[in-house]
């Protein structure tokens, strides 16, 4: 099976330029392509997932991948996709920013040796003389064409409308293709849909300047089966930094996936054998939660290692039971089976802080609102308060009934406190003589 076919069986492909000139390429070749990356922030986040699952896809398929990171279009801002001009960040801001990306990114390629590369168009983009540019580069380009694509019609249709910056976007994005063709024939770009005319602007580029033939691959825009735009959850973006977003946190944002979503996010987000995932599709009830446990615990692995997939697999455990999960349930995974006999519901692995017990006096006590936005179950006071009010904080397993309701040292047992908000997010709070905490 080739690469080609292997994206589009696991549903990665939306648009293909040049289709049967791409198979042959990648069938005879061992291809370089390349995806872009935003320095915008110094994590990627759950949304980049496609892009990433896609370059270490075609890594293991013999070919080598370029992640390539917009240290010069950074200080831009691409248009794509987006209704109003981005803030325009720092060159400080971008190289802290790369360094985070590239940690994240190692997790999923094998940077060794140069079997993929990890490269920053700033190199080239920011040495460029604007008078040369336009004349060897700003030729190739039509205004026409380029105010019909999407990404532009979009921002001149806005409020805010398209500046001249923003518009100079296309023909930077398509000289770094022409770059890379150039330094390390790579012949194929891969994006978003967004990115659709910028790829085909840079695949125009290569065969003008190069005279090489040259491709392009767009992935859908993934979002749940309740349309929410895939990473996105009411407390945000759903970070591969784990400063950001815990391995526990990360695995939760997996396990609680809809029904409806369960085999197409196999598919995408595991390296899980096909024929092994369709199966998911027949099932129901408990065994659809088992596959939710396998898809968390192999998304969690390829992002955190397996050591952090198994601690958020024993958190999850001791807060609601071991998992029944058969051993003729995707075979091909790591997560531990009903066969083991491992009870894991004494596991420490619940998130956890330490707490003076001093501020627990049993007379005075701490407000159940202050200790929910303490263990950071809760972001604010107020988020606490609409939390309680609404019947959703528990201490103890008991309902918290309002949210000025006085935690003493009544309520440690076995010198800790279980916090939980809503009915998946538990905090254990620690107790501690030690005025250090």
């Amino acid at each position: 099976m080739s690469i080609l076919d292997i994206l589009r069986e696991r549903g990665f492909i939306d648009a293909v330029t040049h289709e049967e000139e791409l198979k042959d390429y990648l069938n005879n070749n061992k291809a370089t392509c390349y995806i872009g990356f935003d320095p915008t922030a110094s994590s990627l986040h759950v949304g980049s997932l496609v892009c990433i699952m896609a370059l270490a896809h075609m890594q293991q398929m013999g070919h080598r991948p370029i992640a390539l990171v917009g240290g010069g279009t950074g200080l831009i801002g691409d248009p794509s996709g987006k209704t109003e001009m981005r803030k325009v960040i720092t060159q400080e801001q971008i190289d802290e920013n790369k360094e985070g990306i590239k940690k994240q990114l190692s997790r999923f390629l094998n940077f060794s040796d140069d079997k993929a590369l990890l490269l920053d168009n700033g190199d080239w983009l920011k040495s460029l003389q604007y008078i040369p540019f336009l004349r060897d580069i700003g030729r190739h380009f039509s205004v026409n064409r380029m105010i019909k694509a999407e990404s532009y019609k979009m921002r001149i249709e806005s409020e805010e409308g398209l500046n001249f910056i923003e518009f100079n976007y296309m023909l930077l994005q398509a000289y770094d293709f022409m770059e890379l063709a150039k330094q390390y024939d790579c012949m194929l770009q891969m994006g978003g849909s967004d990115q659709w005319g910028n790829i085909v602007a840079g695949i125009d580029l290569v065969r003008r300047t190069q005279q090489k033939s040259a491709f392009g691959i767009t992935f859908p825009l993934i979002t749940t089966s309740s349309g929410i735009k895939m990473g996105k959850t009411h407390k945000g973006a759903v970070w591969l930094d784990p400063e950001r977003t815990t391995p526990y946190e990360y695995y939760q944002f997996w396990i609680n996936t809809d029904d409806a979503d369960v085999v197409r996010f196999l598919a995408l987000f595991t390296f899980l054998p096909m024929e092994e995932i369709q199966v998911v599709g027949k099932l129901e009830g408990s065994q659809l939660n088992a596959a939710k446990a396998i898809l968390a615990f192999e998304s969690t692995t390829i992002a955190h290692g397996i050591e952090e997939a198994l601690n958020a697999f024993k958190s999850t455990s001791a807060m609601f039971g071991n998992p029944d999960i058969p051993d003729t349930l995707i075979p091909s995974s790591n997560i531990p089976r009903k066969s083991s006999n491992k009870d894991y519901s004494d596991e420490q692995s619940v998130p956890s802080s330490v707490c003076q017990i001093s501020l627990l006096d049993s007379e005075q006590g701490i407000p159940a609102v202050d200790l929910f936005v303490i263990s950071e179950l809760v972001q604010s006071k107020s988020e606490a308060r609409r939390l309680i009010t609404q019947g959703g904080g528990y201490v103890n397993g008991q309902r918290v009934t309002s949210f000025d309701q006085k935690i003493t040292s009544a309520d440690i047992h076995n010198n800790e406190i279980l916090l939980r908000a809503g009915k998946k997010k538990f905090h254990k709070i620690i107790m501690s003589t030690d005025s250090s905490h």
